[in-house]
């Protein structure tokens, strides 16, 4: 997003008209950003035989999965809801990687029925799946690499004490259930969490995994999953997928010749691709100073962006409707009954009641871990492409809110 001449723009739209248009909370993504992202990858690992499968968690709207299967974009899921949802965007089932967990394994047999990719990631469900399939479908086993990496706590998703993945050291018990059941393994796969900056933590995962994967003899791929980091401030540093893709190119020419054939190489990023690409706009409401702090009260709350009271998460804020405003100290709050703090003593151009904030990277687990507490209406979301505005989610009424409700015959 651009500011031109004390406006605020998208694609050369002005945002305010935008929201006069479609109204406020309202998330706005620009498929322009999420394929310059796409092409920094395509080029940062055009020396491997790769493949990207989008992530999907990060953002389901269909809209969206069709733009990206049209960039030709391959699908990581990890629930069956998700696969569907890809394959009703025109994803076809065999690029759709499955990896989910501490599912019922009658949702493991619903993605074999689909045609899904399976990634299996812990050894009672291996187990069932070689009694069920024996070789007749192949599978992926995720690999817990026992690796700290990645930002906050609770998106670090490769150490010991994860619930993701087979431990690197259970290794023999895998083998005994491959070789008891007859198991086609075609796939190995790793993901460490998110935020992670340094290429040499990366290929420390990357290197286990090759190690992994030279006591498989017939692999089709090797998924590396993703965790790139993206810049939520000005100035943050950010993964050097360039400097990632030469390293981890010089890595897997080495596994190549021990190994003695070409895997495919797979990368699943979700928010990397489409966190830059997503704004949030809400309205404020009330500028409410107290003995210490100046709120400023918005038409939202944690139920639309809850990453800033859950991870602790930064999101850049901005006063579009006044930008060379006097700069003010501000609390930017929601809200919901709870205590609902989108920033604390931010930096903002004077703030009026009625005027339009907007948060930056609010393309990845915005809407998709948005809620109607407070039985408030999540919002709409506009999909901006070619210049030009498409509504590609209403917002939500009342009637959302009872669909599924059985009042009782008193």
């Amino acid at each position: 997003m651009l500011l031109n001449e004390q406006q605020y723009q998208i694609q050369g739209l002005d945002v305010l008209k935008i929201c006069e248009e479609f109204g406020t909370p309202l998330y706005v993504y620009d498929t322009g950003k999420i394929k310059e992202k796409l092409e920094i990858l395509q080029k940062s690992f055009n020396a491997l035989p790769y493949r990207i499968k989008y992530a999907a968690k990060a953002l389901t709207n269909i809209a969206v999965l069709q733009f990206l299967q049209r960039q030709g974009v391959g699908l990581d899921v990890v629930s069956i809801q998700e696969a569907r949802l890809g394959m009703l965007a025109g994803f076809e089932a065999k690029d759709i990687l499955f990896t989910p967990n501490c599912v019922s394994f009658e949702e493991i047999q619903e993605a074999v029925s689909l045609g899904l990719v399976i990634n299996i990631d812990n050894i009672s469900i291996l187990e069932q799946f070689g009694h069920t399939y024996g070789d007749s479908v192949p599978c992926c086993i995720r690999i817990n690499p026992h690796i700290v990496a990645g930002g906050n706590a609770k998106i670090q998703v490769g150490h010991i004490d994860s619930k993701f993945g087979i431990s690197i050291l259970q290794m023999r018990h895998v083998h005994r259930v491959i070789q008891t059941n007859n198991i086609r393994v075609t796939g190995i796969h790793m993901h460490t969490g998110s935020d992670i900056l340094e290429a040499e933590v990366f290929l420390r995962g990357a290197n286990i995994l090759f190690e992994v994967a030279e006591q498989f003899p017939n692999l089709e791929f090797i998924d590396f999953g993703s965790g790139f980091k993206v810049a939520y401030r000005e100035g943050d540093p950010i993964t050097d997928i360039a400097d990632l893709g030469r390293q981890l190119t010089t890595a897997y020419e080495a596994f190549c010749q021990r190994y003695g054939s070409r895997p495919e190489v797979w990368f699943e990023p979700g928010k990397y691709l489409v966190s830059e690409a997503g704004f949030f706009f809400v309205k404020a409401n009330v500028i409410k100073q107290t003995p210490a702090t100046a709120f400023v009260g918005v038409d939202s709350g944690m139920n639309h962006l809850i990453r800033p009271m859950f991870y602790d998460a930064y999101h850049h804020i901005e006063n579009v409707s006044n930008p060379s405003g006097a700069p003010r100290i501000y609390t930017v709050v929601g809200y919901i009954c709870e205590t609902d703090t989108f920033g604390i003593d931010r930096k903002l151009a004077e703030v009026r009641e009625g005027d339009i904030l907007v948060f930056r990277n609010a393309g990845a687990y915005a809407f998709s871990m948005a809620s109607n507490y407070n039985s408030r209406f999540r919002p709409a979301e506009v999909l901006i492409h070619e210049g030009k505005a498409h509504l590609i989610r209403k917002r939500e009424t009342l009637d959302d809110l009872t669909r599924n409700q059985v009042p009782m015959e008193w």
